[in-house]
């Protein structure tokens, strides 16, 4: 019987996934999996529990928000587990799951998982620590850990962005030296993204037509120190609008990116908090993952062989 681990955080989101754990078990062990569940119970623990365990499983099932996600691969790289991972979304933006196509109903999602098809996709290295979709400083950075979950599960998106104008007073520039593609750029900035991702934290949007998750690329946003009204005018309508790049936004595609600043800067990984730093060297670790999406599935922002898109 192949053997299934299926990680549950009970906190995530508004606990949907918590009510439907009968059904998602039984779903799993009709379709010939001997399912080993683990309830995480704080911060990090997937990643402990995966890390330190000396069995090999024919898949990897876990259910909670984009902390949970980036804490299982973490684990599942940290122990050299080679099989698929399947992601019940359950958390308030679920940024990465409407990315790569996934369903918000949980038993939806279980399903798609037994039914659906393995692909490859690339993961972030920051500093040496992993991340799936963002890095990001600056402007409504903090708004992914400082917001309540109380009201994250309430209010939802709308919670990070309020979050995150109480910052918009008290915001400054950060001055930075980004270096990419064998140019530098360097000038002062109130927001620095580097994603593999159509969507952070439910306020910046990219075109799914200039996104890829495993093409060995990331996305790199960076928005310029507005000084006057019409350069603020200018932020607001390429963010919006996703007309991008502007005179204000720079935005393109890059494998390496190493960011250096003057003096130590919050990152947020996956809207996880990251302690503050001055240097960050960033790596795209191509197709390293196996997630599993549902079969057909042709709005997700991947790049497929001849055997892939047969499928």
């Amino acid at each position: 019987m192949k053997r299934l681990l299926f990680i549950l955080n009970p906190r995530a989101g508004q606990r949907r996934a918590n009510r439907f754990m009968p059904e998602i078990i039984r779903l799993f062990i009709e379709h010939g999996y001997q399912c080993e569940t683990y309830v995480t119970g704080y911060g990090g623990e997937a990643t402990t529990v995966l890390a330190h365990t000396r069995r090999k499983y024919d898949l990897v099932v876990c259910a909670g928000g984009d902390g949970t996600l980036n804490e299982t691969i973490a684990g599942m790289l940290a122990s050299g587990q080679s099989c698929p991972l399947g992601y019940i979304p359950c958390g308030t933006t679920n940024d990465y799951a409407s990315s790569v196509g996934l369903s918000a109903d949980p038993l939806q999602a279980a399903r798609d998982i037994v039914e659906g098809r393995p692909q490859t996709i690339d993961v972030g290295s920051f500093n040496g620590r992993y991340f799936v979709y963002t890095a990001t400083c600056g402007a409504f950075a903090k708004a992914s850990y400082t917001t309540p979950q109380a009201a994250k599960n309430v209010l939802g998106h709308v919670a990070y962005i309020l979050e995150g104008m109480r910052d918009l007073t008290a915001i400054k520039p950060i001055h930075m030296r980004i270096v990419a593609n064998d140019v530098t750029l360097e000038d002062d900035f109130i927001f620095c993204s580097i994603t593999n991702s159509t969507s952070v934290g439910g306020i910046l949007k990219l075109d799914a037509q200039l996104v890829a998750l495993n093409d060995g690329r990331f996305e790199v946003t960076l928005v310029r120190n507005p000084t006057n009204p019409a350069q603020l005018g200018s932020i607001f309508a390429g963010l919006t609008t996703q007309s991008v790049p502007n005179d204000m936004i720079h935005f393109f595609s890059a494998k390496n990116i190493r960011v250096e600043c003057d003096g130590a800067v919050e990152w947020t990984l996956d809207g996880e908090r990251e302690p503050e730093t001055d240097s960050v060297v960033m790596e795209n670790l191509h197709s390293v993952i196996r997630v599993m999406v549902p079969k057909g599935v042709e709005s997700a922002p991947f790049e497929y062989t001849d055997e892939e898109a047969e499928l």
